[in-house]
């Protein structure tokens, strides 16, 4: 791509509209990961206890079930993420790039 082209994708809204909800989305789901990940340390931390609290006469723990809940979270991050970044991104970057190229 020549420089012309970079600067009549950075010129049209479509990419300004795409950036932005790329980045929000990203910080959105980082945000809630963050602080799902470290409040289960400051847990860890500051009141193990609540973490050993045993679900019936079994091994299984609230800090089992908290630690898998979130890789499972995490997960379906991921796939909202990479879901909405085919579809939607991926479809704004075709039409950015269709209106660039022809606007020759």
């Amino acid at each position: 791509m020549s420089s012309e082209m970079y600067a009549r994708i950075q010129k049209n809204p479509k990419f300004t509209e795409l950036v932005s909800k790329r980045e929000r989305l990203a910080w959105t789901l980082t945000g809630i990961v963050l602080v799902l990940f470290f409040g289960l340390f400051m847990t860890v931390a500051f009141n193990p206890a609540v973490l050993a609290i045993r679900l019936g006469d079994s091994f299984v723990t609230t800090g089992l079930l908290i630690g898998l809940a979130q890789f499972i979270l995490f997960w379906v991050f991921t796939a909202v993420y990479v879901t909405r970044a085919n579809s939607e991104f991926d479809t704004l970057t075709e039409q950015l790039l269709y209106e660039s190229a022809k606007a020759k």
